[in-house]
């Protein structure tokens, strides 16, 4: 077995492990050609074109900037212009299979650790 299918599969299975369902492979493979539509089309081009991250807000090339379901596919999401969104790369492996109110609820314990952190005097910036 070649090395990116194992990596395929590690990911399947860390995915299940989370707790997510698997709707069948032949649903994955339909959304995966719809998101290659997608991708070419001159919407989404528009969208690479601004430049931005939907999650962080940062400025990238169109060029580092990925496609994102903010309903994962593998959690029943569709590949749909209300429900992709331009993320760079860090934020996109970041958020792997959460959905949006999971995203929010990580980014809200992240700032929390950084506060506590910060308060007991554990500054990390230097």
């Amino acid at each position: 077995m070649g090395k990116s299918r194992r990596n395929k599969r590690a990911s399947h299975k860390e995915f299940m492990a989370f707790g997510g369902f698997d709707d069948g492979q032949d649903a994955l493979k339909a959304e995966r050609e719809k998101a290659r539509e997608m991708r070419a089309s001159q919407w989404w081009k528009r969208q690479l074109a601004k430049g931005v991250c939907h999650y962080c807000g940062r400025e990238f090339k169109p060029s580092d900037l990925t496609m994102d379901h903010l309903v994962p596919v593998a959690r029943g999401g569709k590949t749909t212009k209300g429900n992709v969104v331009c993320a760079c790369k860090e934020c996109n492996n970041q958020k792997k299979y959460l959905l949006p109110m999971e995203w929010e609820q990580y980014l809200e314990s992240l700032d929390k650790d950084r506060t506590e952190k910060t308060e007991a005097g554990e500054d990390d910036s230097a």
